[in-house]
């Protein structure tokens, strides 16, 4: 892998020489450690004009192996027991190769802290990096789409055994923990999010946290996780119901939701319009009537953090490239009755590759438990 970093931080330092910085200082995590392979607690990375370093508060010896630092970066471990802030000293390094201009993601950099790094070196010019990592980060090659995969599959494998358990008189909390305990059981770094499980009036409600609410005869059960492997974090999220036949009310609305995320799905082709995607799903639930209290998106990118670009949203620009992994997860809450979610991680392919993959496979038929 060491050369797939090597070439990212290639692109970026192309990109920061194209806007007259000489060096970059990468202080947000998920972007440290796509350029440098770990991501240690409050690490940085400095594309320097002579060398690339990375510069932390303490050892990193103790981190897992798949989170080692790319062998070919020298790590920089600040002295002393509390190590300094290493975004500070990384501008001080930054002067000390004779680089006159610095670009830092300001987006990330607390006003204090930027204005730390002026201290320690006045005559460097502090320039925007803005979201240039997060664009890189993007399209994804193969290996992160493999570990999107793996996660995929822990994740299914997870909700599958939840849903041969017995569920009637369980709470809400009380399966959540226990779907995130099995995603741990089964290889994953940990969850990738907070897992929501909703209950009857619940269901459907999208952010929902799980409270102490049993689950009854007759209720939609939402459930919404996702699994992280190797940093890479995907999400699935599907709707049942409880009890033996669900009501015909029930039947209407997920069949309009089912509806409406496989017209998201057919609409994931490389060259696609963000928002065209988004108004694949809303129209469909549009024209049933369910204008008021539909998210404000269909979807979003994800990877080395679960919200990533693109989105999928009546607003957003851009096109979609082939090799973006996103979610398509429309849905519809009725207040005081419940709901119906249906979510997907699927990696957008062109047709003659077959089309947009699907990672998360759970059935998306109306299962009665």
């Amino acid at each position: 892998m060491s050369e797939v970093y090597a070439a990212r931080r290639t692109r970026l330092r192309e990109y920061c020489n194209a806007g007259g910085s000489a060096a970059a200082l990468v202080s947000r995590p998920a972007n440290v450690r796509y350029l440098a392979g770990a991501a240690p607690h409050g690490a940085v990375l400095l594309l320097g004009k002579t060398e690339d370093l990375l510069v932390c508060a303490g050892p990193t010896a103790d981190r897992p192996t798949q989170e080692r630092p790319d062998e070919a970066l020298r790590v920089q471990t600040l002295p002393g027991a509390g190590g300094g802030d290493p975004a500070v000293a990384a501008a001080g390094l930054a002067a000390g190769q004779g680089a006159d201009s610095l670009a830092v993601e300001e987006h990330h950099l607390t006003v204090a802290r930027h204005r730390a790094l002026g201290s320690v070196a006045p005559r460097l010019r502090l320039a925007n990096l803005g979201g240039a990592v997060e664009q890189l980060r993007v399209v994804k090659d193969e290996e992160e789409i493999s570990c999107l995969r793996i996660g995929a599959e822990i994740a299914d494998q997870a909700l599958g055994e939840l849903l041969e358990s017995i569920l009637v008189g369980r709470t809400e909390r009380h399966l959540a923990l226990e779907l995130e305990r099995r995603l741990v059981d089964h290889g994953a770094d940990g969850p990738a999010f907070p897992t929501s499980v909703a209950t009857g009036p619940n269901a459907g409600r999208p952010g929902h946290r799980p409270t102490d609410r049993r689950v009854e005869e007759g209720d939609f059960l939402s459930v919404c996780l996702g699994a992280t492997y190797r940093g890479y974090r995907c999400e699935i999220g599907r709707t049942f119901v409880i009890g033996t036949a669900p009501a015909d009310w029930q039947i209407e609305l997920y069949d309009l939701v089912f509806a409406a995320q496989r017209a998201g799905r057919e609409s994931l082709v490389p060259g696609a319009a963000c928002r065209d995607v988004d108004r694949a799903a809303r129209q469909v639930l549009d024209s049933a009537g369910y204008t008021e209290g539909l998210t404000v998106l269909t979807g979003h990118g994800v990877g080395l953090e679960i919200d990533e670009d693109p989105q999928l949203s009546p607003a957003a620009m851009g096109k979609l490239d082939a090799c973006v992994p996103v979610t398509v997860e429309p849905g519809v809450h009725l207040p005081g009755r419940g709901g119906v979610r249906i979510d997907d991680t699927l990696v957008v392919r062109p047709e003659a590759d077959g089309g947009p993959e699907l990672l998360t496979i759970t059935t998306k038929e109306l299962l009665a438990l």
